[in-house]
């Protein structure tokens, strides 16, 4: 068996839910207290498509802010967000691999918006990260904490089914890609950080036909379908499959599909 390729991602297909994404990111900056510098220095990792991103411009107009992202395709729909902002401040994008991402410079905030969960070791690289904050700067981030979830768990039970297990059963994130939030609590106090760290779920109401398939065809099933891109067939017939277990996990009721969805949120400021 080979290991899994890195997933490719599909903008439009990630904006298809939008609202729901961008929801928690908001929930996050609220808990995010003034920036030491003037203007701003921002650093966004994984900024996916970019829309998210603009948020930081809108609470700190006269920021510089740059998001990161390794995907081309994402970074080529950052393009309508980039360039000069509002309250003369700067939006810009640029390519980084967040496996061994290290700041450059001295940042006000660095933040992330569910992507930590696919960068293996991603625990090990918060003190840098820390280091490279001003002092009274801020690390903020939140990623989906439910891979005890149906919807990962039946995904990776079909993977790993006699089927699958020989194309794609590396191919789903790991059910540990995210740690228990007193890890992150403990990693950031430790550092001399004052931490906020919490949980919240989130009771998506979904609709459309089959539309917890077509979020997972957003993100969690993204390594699958790269795995499976030369052979449509064999997609086709996963997909199916996969669909056929969700509908079961997650009714559809009259008014839509609840698909409730846990993601954890960590807020640590370094002192002054």
């Amino acid at each position: 068996m080979t290991a899994a390729p890195s997933p490719t991602w599909d903008p439009g297909q990630y904006l298809r839910h939008a609202r729901h994404r961008a929801r928690p990111y908001a929930d996050l900056l609220a808990q995010v207290g003034d920036l030491p510098g003037d203007p701003a220095r921002i650093a966004d990792l994984g900024c996916g498509p970019g829309n998210v991103t603009a948020h930081l411009a809108g609470r700190w107009p006269a920021a510089r802010i740059t998001g990161y992202d390794n995907s081309a395709d994402m970074l080529a729909r950052t393009e309508e967000y980039a360039g000069p902002t509002a309250g003369g401040g700067r939006l810009d994008f640029a390519h980084a691999d967040l496996t061994d991402w290290t700041p450059a410079e001295t940042y006000d905030l660095i933040t992330s918006n569910a992507a930590l969960q696919w960068v293996p070791g991603h625990l090990d690289a918060l003190p840098g990260w820390l280091d490279a904050l001003a002092p009274g700067g801020t690390l903020a981030f939140q990623m989906p904490h439910n891979t005890d979830a149906p919807l990962h768990v039946l995904l990776r039970e079909l993977t790993g089914s006699p089927r699958w297990k020989g194309l794609v059963k590396d191919a789903p994130r790991a059910a540990d890609s995210v740690h228990d939030p007193v890890v992150y609590l403990d990693r950031l106090e430790s550092a001399g950080c004052r931490t906020n760290v919490w949980e919240t779920t989130y009771m998506q109401l979904l609709t459309g036909k089959d539309p917890v398939l077509d979020w997972a065809k957003g993100t969690a099933l993204r390594p699958v379908l790269t795995a499976l891109a030369d052979d449509p067939e064999a997609a086709d017939a996963f997909l199916t499959a996969y669909r056929d277990l969700l509908r079961e996990a997650y009714p559809a009721r009259p008014y839509g599909t609840v698909l409730p969805f846990r993601r954890l949120f960590a807020v640590a400021r370094k002192e002054a």
